[in-house]
């Protein structure tokens, strides 16, 4: 098998991860969840992933369908969801990628249940979409700080601009 074809195996459906899952829970490994469109990849991103992949044992990435990426930013994505997932299963600390076509991953997170849930520090936490799952299920929500001046607009804006910074 080559590398591209491993890869390639980190983006599943729902019933593999739940099998996925299966096992994970019964080695005692505590599963976190993060999610979000992760169109074009900047430090800002690799931040936040690597400090979701710290609370816990395994990290699970929900990603936007390109239809879901439309309805919450027009005019995006700029990469496709087959693109967007294969680079992000790419990452040695992303465990497995499923996208969800709903605007927001509630309905995946109700049939996941993972142990931690990580937004970023721009979210309150009675603002992330799922907390009150994890609480009903004993699990927690964790949000990390943001990296200053790194978000995709951003970087689209200062590509039409022509700005450096």
């Amino acid at each position: 098998m080559n590398y591209l074809d491993t890869l390639r195996k980190k983006i599943v459906t729902l019933t593999e991860l739940q099998k996925m899952m299966a096992v994970w829970r019964f080695r005692d490994k505590k599963i976190v969840f993060t999610n979000g469109c992760f169109d074009l990849i900047h430090a800002g991103h690799v931040h936040l992933l690597t400090a979701a992949g710290g609370f816990g044992d395994v990290l699970i990435v929900g990603l936007n369908s390109d239809t879901s990426v439309h309805k919450l930013k027009p005019g995006r994505p700029l990469q496709d969801e087959q693109s967007r997932a294969l680079i992000m299963a790419a990452f040695e600390f992303t465990d497995a990628v499923i996208l969800f076509e709903e605007e927001t991953p509630y309905e995946l997170i109700k049939a996941l249940r993972p142990d931690v849930l990580v937004k970023g520090g721009d979210y309150k936490p009675e603002e992330v979409v799922g907390r009150d799952i994890l609480e009903e299920s004993g699990g927690k929500v964790e949000l990390v700080s943001l990296k200053e001046g790194f978000s995709t607009s951003a970087i689209v804006d200062r590509i039409r601009t022509g700005s450096k910074r």
